[in-house]
């Protein structure tokens, strides 16, 4: 079968936040005296630049659909480096004109008025990085800002115009009840966002809070806070489209939908990821960034930017797909895994009809989509098409 080019995305990596939180296991490096702001965007630019040489005809007329700063925290950029980067790519790589650019925000690393700035430099939808609306909460997971300040921050985007946002919330959080996490639902509902990204708290490894775990809810408890979330958000008009993201009509997040649909994307930045498709050999290639801002900073124009550069192997490629594709509530075109992988169907043929069987997945020909049952056991779905 052959290999089609999907869409393609740019991520780019902004690696510093004021403070490393607890739970966070993202490449991400707490302040120490002042970064080089202005020197990582030029090595961004010059990362960009090896990119594009690396993978040349592999892009050829394949506009940019999105950009998305993530960290880190990007808002601690000013806007006019923000503007310097993305003038930058937008000379080197066409850009869709509707291309969505979102810039990942700490409520407590904005200033009053930067949001004009960030508006003009291109940005047009801002992510909130919220979590919580209980103080208490907050205070546990690390978080900078109070309450107070997350509202206001989000009133401040939203007058200076930007009319696409996200606000991150998490549930399950330490010793949260079920009213608990319905009233940070509520708060964030009030602020009417376009868009909300709602998860459970993990304990990842290598965290603090994996070598001290706070007292959690069980998981139980934990369901039962996603479910009566669930409703209230759809009660509110916030179509839940991916296991933890939630949007009103026409305001998906075209870049995660990207990733989820096994798009592509380049990762610009330190420890950044991409994922490209090369349709001339069939294969899929992998390739991360050094994860250290320091190395990166020293490496950005030498092959040692680079820490790692493989193709998918051809057995592991079903795995990839699904782990992205069965995430999205109402699934994908059955035709989709043949164009994203160079694979027929008939190669998973076995692990579908046993998904169907437990009730996993819908008895659709055209359609790969987990049932409801499928979707809370999605960690097994997905585990069946593993090598």
């Amino acid at each position: 079968m052959p290999l089609i080019a999907p869409p393609l995305s740019l991520y780019v990596h902004m690696p510093w936040c004021v403070k490393k939180c607890p739970y966070c296991d993202f490449n991400s490096h707490g302040l120490r005296g002042e970064p080089p702001y202005a020197r990582y965007v030029e090595a961004l630019l010059a990362d960009l630049d090896a990119d594009l040489h690396d993978f040349g005809s592999a892009l050829a007329n394949r506009p940019i659909i999105s950009v998305f700063f993530g960290g880190g925290t990007p808002s601690l950029f000013a806007p006019e480096l923000i503007a310097r980067f993305l003038d930058g790519a937008r000379a080197r790589l066409p850009f869709m004109e509707a291309c969505e650019i979102t810039l990942e925000t700490n409520p407590g690393t904005v200033e009053h008025g930067r949001f004009d700035g960030y508006l003009a430099a291109g940005v047009n939808r801002i992510s909130f990085g919220i979590q919580s609306f209980d103080d208490d909460k907050l205070k546990r997971l690390g978080r900078i800002h109070s309450s107070i300040e997350a509202e206001a921050a989000v009133k401040s985007a939203q007058d200076a115009g930007i009319g696409n946002i996200n606000l991150d919330l998490m549930y399950a959080l330490p010793e949260q009840t079920l009213p608990g996490a319905l009233n940070d639902v509520d708060r964030a509902v009030a602020l009417q966002p376009t868009h909300i990204s709602h998860y459970q708290l993990t304990l990842e490894p290598n965290t603090v809070f994996a070598a001290h775990p706070p007292p959690l809810p069980d998981d139980d408890d934990a369901w039962a806070m996603q479910e009566a979330c669930e409703t209230r958000l759809a009660q509110a008009g916030y179509t839940q489209y991916e296991v933890s993201a939630y949007a009103k009509p026409g305001r998906r997040c075209e870049h995660n939908l990207n990733y989820w649909r096994f798009g592509d994307y380049l990762g610009v930045g330190a420890g950044a990821h991409g994922k490209l498709s090369d349709a001339a050999s069939g294969l899929v290639w992998r390739r991360w960034k050094t994860r250290h801002p320091n190395a990166y900073l020293e490496a950005a124009t030498q092959p040692a930017r680079i820490g790692g550069h493989s193709a998918v192997a051809a057995d592991e490629l079903p795995f990839e797909y699904m782990l992205n594709a069965l995430r999205l509530i109402h699934g994908v075109p059955v035709d989709d895994f043949a164009a994203r992988t160079g694979m027929p169907l008939a190669r998973i043929a076995s692990q579908l009809e046993a998904s169907r069987r437990k009730g996993w997945l819908e008895d659709d020909p055209d359609c790969l989509r987990t049932t409801p049952l499928g979707q809370r056991f999605l960690n097994d779905v997905i585990g069946g098409f593993l090598a």
